[in-house]
């Protein structure tokens, strides 16, 4: 007995949300929509029952912006667990251990039951650690709930509890907005997340927000001193003044707006209706901005392991890891190996930087790297399980009846066609974005949200004003909804 058959009783039990039947209304996908993210914020904003106030350490705090969810909050986790499922269930899906044809019903549900179950799984080993590790998130010695009385050990079951209930959720309002809204979840919530920051960072009445920083200076209150003196450019630039990450949130919203737009059209022409003729876009970016999330969650996880054995072992070898009073990594390999996050993490001419120039330097060397090859690798996972791979995209266009204009209709020439560019453009595009999103960090933005985190906000609302605009085309003109195979 094959594992298939073995743990198909399990996995066809995964509870799922039903799929609607027939077409749904564009209004009632918005509906959709907006209920999911209400549901989001309000669970982003119910305090954990049972954690001491204001003694939390968050571990995911520079990839929570990423990784969504809130810290000290029912979603804790965020849709960490989602992502790094998603990883294992790449990597085992590319060495093609699982042998599983996604072209197949059956095994299609075998794939979305193993993914439900990994996802639990990675729940329980990201929720555990936090809640019984000690200091990430401390219970209170003991707690009255009613008649009943609880100890210490109690309330961290009771805390987890609520970290695993909201890490379920989170999966199932995924797969809602996925089947009866518009766009995925993960996106929903992302932008979520990066908007709220955003928009903190401009009108925040408190140090720190763009406008009020400003206000500040044009009174007088910040002693900016002379404009010619490096400590005056500091202020203007990277300090007070937020120049150059206001300059950087803009030039990432222009630079993706205008990658998302930059193509490469294969012409196409229907095989059997004289004059149909259409267009298949490769995009620069063409397999999203979102194998980044998979980039950083790596990241985020070896950071994760790094701040676990820091408080387990106390003192780690200096080799593998030193670590400041805040918990944040000053030297070893957990150093080197963290991302950059902010013009503070690698000015080694201010004051905030105590490495040597040159630790520094290996830093963002390992970084840029780690970025723009682990961009490639995971943009090439990602083209070829989502279906976006030339085999995938070529049984697609024959079956709509389209063929390339010059080109027997054949399954294997549209192929070796598509061969020509979505690779290439593939690995191009993974290896930008992951250029990208490190500049971003090293000159930071506003609101203090990290350059992928940004670029995945802005990527990720232009790919839902497209599937908007192409709901309500599809709305207006039915006929066009038949043609493309809608419901």
């Amino acid at each position: 007995m094959g594992w298939k058959e073995a743990a198909e009783p399990v996995l066809t039990r995964m509870p799922a949300v039903r799929r609607p039947e027939g077409h749904v209304p564009f209004k009632r996908k918005l509906m959709w929509t907006v209920g999911i993210l209400m549901l989001y914020f309000f669970l982003t904003n119910v305090t954990l029952f049972g954690l001491q106030a204001g003694q939390a350490n968050d571990l995911f705090g520079e990839f929570r912006a990423i990784l969504a969810g809130s810290q000290g909050s029912v979603l804790q986790v965020g849709i960490g667990p989602i992502v790094t499922a998603s990883i294992v269930l790449q990597l085992l899906g590319g060495a093609n251990l699982l042998g599983l044809d996604t072209d197949d019903p059956r095994d299609q549900v075998l794939y979305q039951g193993l993914q439900k179950l990994l996802v639990v799984l990675m729940v329980i080993l990201t929720g555990l650690p936090m809640v019984f590790a000690g200091g990430f998130l401390p219970a209170q010695q003991s707690l009255q709930l009613g008649g009943l009385s609880f100890g210490q050990t109690q309330v961290q079951i009771l805390m987890f509890a609520q970290i695993f209930v909201g890490g379920v959720l989170i999966l199932y309002m995924d797969e809602v907005v996925s089947k009866w809204g518009v766009g995925s979840g993960i996106g929903l919530f992302i932008i979520a997340g990066v908007s709220q920051r955003l928009v903190t960072g401009f009108i925040q009445p408190a140090q720190g927000g763009f406008f009020f920083d400003w206000y500040r200076i044009l009174t007088g209150q910040v002693d900016v001193g002379s404009l010619l003196s490096t400590g005056g450019l500091q202020t203007i630039l990277i300090g007070d003044g937020h120049i150059i990450a206001l300059l950087t949130t803009l030039l990432i919203f222009g630079i993706v707006v205008y990658a998302e737009s930059v193509r490469i059209e294969i012409p196409l022409s229907h095989a059997r209706v004289k004059g149909a003729r259409g267009r298949f876009p490769v995009k620069l970016i063409y397999a999203s901005v979102l194998p980044m999330i998979l980039v950083r969650a790596v990241q985020a996880n070896v950071q994760f392991l790094g701040q676990i054995l820091n408080r387990q072992l106390g003192n780690m070898p200096s080799w593998l890891g030193t670590y400041s009073a805040q918990g944040q990594p000053t030297g070893g390999f957990f150093y080197y190996v963290a991302p950059i996050y902010s013009p503070n993490d690698w000015m080694w001419f201010s004051a905030n930087v105590a490495q040597e120039w040159w630790q520094v330097l290996i830093r963002i060397s390992i970084d840029v790297t780690f970025m723009v090859v682990g961009g490639a690798i995971f943009a090439i996972f990602w083209v070829e399980t989502t279906d976006m791979g030339p085999e995938s995209t070529a049984k697609q266009i024959q079956n709509s009846g389209m063929q390339i204009p010059g080109f027997r209709q054949n399954v294997g020439v549209i192929e070796k066609v598509m061969e020509r560019y979505i690779p290439q453009v593939t690995i191009i595009g993974g290896a930008l974005v992951g250029l990208l999103a490190v500049w971003a960090n090293m000159l930071g933005t506003i609101g203090g949200i990290s350059g992928t985190g940004l670029l995945l906000a802005v990527s990720i609302t232009y790919k839902l004003y497209e599937e908007i605009a192409e709901e309500q085309m599809m709305e207006m003109h039915p006929m066009m909804r038949e043609m493309f195979g809608g419901d």
